[in-house]
């Protein structure tokens, strides 16, 4: 629209920032609204077009970012109250190269702090809501990004993944996300800094309301940098129709450990139906070497975590909100993380993910939960599921194990709960492979896709 001028980039920014003023006091989504530097830019990129100047792929998009993410002249304090008033200097390399694009940064939005929880609230900003019900969660901990692009705030936006923190969001909130691998989008000025062990787990990625738009936004900020020490040079790559309708998917709506909900079965059922449809062959498979997978997670995210929280705000721990009291609790019941065992915990994860490829040579994509259940309430611990009471974290295990074994993974919405909750499933391909996960989305988001939430 914007390139055959059916709409011009000025009056494109002042809906979606007439938007943001309509719905954000309930949301509380947004930590930054640049709105004055946006409407220049709008200008300039209308001035750019009228003069024929070649115009980048996301000439005049308004774009949000996660406020855990650099972008020069905005706080970047991730959410605690022991990074205040921190302006980034400077873009990241990922916001220079949407910048470089064309696009138009609207803002930066909410986080919990420290990214540690799959609901968003700080002790800075407080709790961010979701369109769908204000009493729930939009998730976390790209929870206020998830939040902004469902309810139309922004076309699309950066959120960061160590533990499903942008496909748990998706899913809560209706929309799409893709984990990529670690490296193939750089997480150069990202905080917490995704370098040692946590480089294996951390990524920052894209989000949107439709698989194209998510697409589109990879294609951007794909691409090796210094700063990721996971960086590697791996072009971007298409799939005709014929090659992809050779990959053979496998799917699993229970892993064995965790139960999910009736209606998070359907959307996987819904989804094999659709491929199978589609030409694709589409077999039950429960991957060996999960729970371990969790295991390992569990000691680099949360015992790893920990301790490097208490290292470096030795004796701030009060200071800190308590949704990451709970969490350095929770490591407190784990035996003390040493040299010894953090040495174990790398060397098994390298073994546990050379099997687990090894069984992908059979299923290139993998269909299953992104988490237990839909968005639950604020505050909420724990979820009755059949006659199992499934606890937090473990609800979002389905997420956790494919940030230990480095794979991309996207979220398309396929459905909604009898409480009108939407619901998504995870598309998870073997590394590198980004652009078979989001061709193998676009066919599953022909039966679902982005839905407005209601009441908005």
């Amino acid at each position: 629209m914007i390139r055959d001028r059916e709409v011009s980039v000025a009056e494109l920014v002042d809906a979606h920032c007439r938007q943001i003023h309509r719905v954000n006091d309930r949301l509380n989504a947004f930590v930054s609204i640049d709105e004055d530097r946006a409407r220049r830019q709008a200008t300039l990129a209308d001035d750019a077009i009228t003069a024929g100047t070649p115009l980048g792929p996301l000439h005049g998009v308004p774009i949000t970012i996660k406020s855990s993410i650099d972008v020069a002249g905005l706080v970047c304090e991730a959410g605690t109250r022991l990074r205040q008033g921190y302006v980034a200097a400077a873009d990241a390399p990922l916001v220079s190269r949407l910048k470089s694009a064309g696009a138009i940064v609207l803002g930066n939005t909410t986080v919990p702090e420290f990214l540690m929880a799959w609901e968003t609230d700080s002790a800075l900003y407080g709790r961010t809501n979701s369109p769908w019900d204000l009493a729930r969660t939009p998730g976390g901990s790209s929870g206020g990004e998830a939040a902004a692009i469902a309810a139309c705030c922004s076309a699309g936006g950066i959120g960061s993944d160590g533990g499903g923190s942008i496909r748990v969001p998706a899913h809560f909130s209706g929309i799409c996300g893709l984990k990529p691998t670690p490296g193939r989008v750089p997480a150069t000025g990202h905080f917490p800094a995704s370098v040692g062990p946590f480089a294996l787990l951390g990524v920052v990625g894209p989000m949107a309301r439709t698989i194209d738009d998510l697409a589109l936004l990879f294609e951007v900020i794909a691409g090796p940098d210094n700063g990721d020490p996971n960086a590697a040079p791996v072009p971007l790559r298409g799939f005709d129709r014929e090659a992809l309708l050779q990959t053979r998917i496998g799917y699993f709506d229970d892993d064995g450990q965790v139960p999910v909900t009736t209606e998070t079965r359907s959307a996987i059922q819904r989804t094999v139906a659709a491929l199978r449809d589609q030409g694709f062959t589409v077999e039950p498979f429960v991957p060996q070497g999960l729970d371990e997978a969790l295991r390992l997670w569990h000691a680099l995210f949360i015992d790893g975590v920990a301790m490097v929280l208490r290292q470096a705000y030795l004796g701030r721990e009060g200071e800190m909100h308590s949704i990451v009291r709970d969490i350095l609790r929770m490591s407190e019941l784990d035996p003390p993380l040493t040299a010894e065992s953090l040495l174990d915990v790398l060397f098994r994860r390298d073994i546990v993910r050379a099997k687990f490829l090894d069984q992908m040579e059979r299923y290139q994509v993998l269909v299953c939960p992104v988490s237990a259940t839909p968005a639950f309430r604020h505050g909420e611990r724990s979820w009755s599921i059949g006659n199992t009471t499934v606890t937090y974290p473990e609800a979002f295990s389905y997420s956790q194990y494919f940030n230990l074994l480095g794979n991309p993974a996207a979220v398309v919405p396929m459905g909604q709960s009898a409480e009108g909750l939407p619901i998504g499933v995870q598309i998870v391909g073997r590394p590198w492979e980004e652009e078979r996960v989001l061709a193998i989305s676009r066919c599953v988001e022909l039966v679902g896709g982005w839905q407005e939430p209601p009441g908005l």
